[in-house]
């Protein structure tokens, strides 16, 4: 393996990783700023009323997204597995 198959690889994880994570993240982050919004405009400052709102928009956006994160989890195994065997054969 070449140090190019190696950094393509890399490159390709990584990707993968922004795929799956960032949907999850920015769920969290848009519930989160709203509801610190209303924290901020209602001077309600309770720790745990963030947290219900965030578990279940994190819950709801891995339901939606539950296929295309297996689909594209699945796509990059089968990459790497194909590049495994043809480095195997060589």
């Amino acid at each position: 393996m070449s140090e190019l198959d190696v950094a393509a690889l890399i490159h390709d994880c990584m990707i993968v990783t922004m795929k799956l994570s960032f949907p999850i993240l920015g769920a969290a982050l848009v519930v989160g700023l709203l509801v610190s919004f209303v924290q901020a405009i209602t001077q309600i400052n309770e720790a745990t009323l963030a947290f219900l709102p965030k578990v279940v928009a994190i819950g709801l956006a891995l339901m939606m997204l539950g296929p295309f994160m297996a689909a594209t989890l699945t796509g990059f195994s089968h990459r790497v597995f194909d590049r495994i065997v043809a480095i195997g054969g060589s």
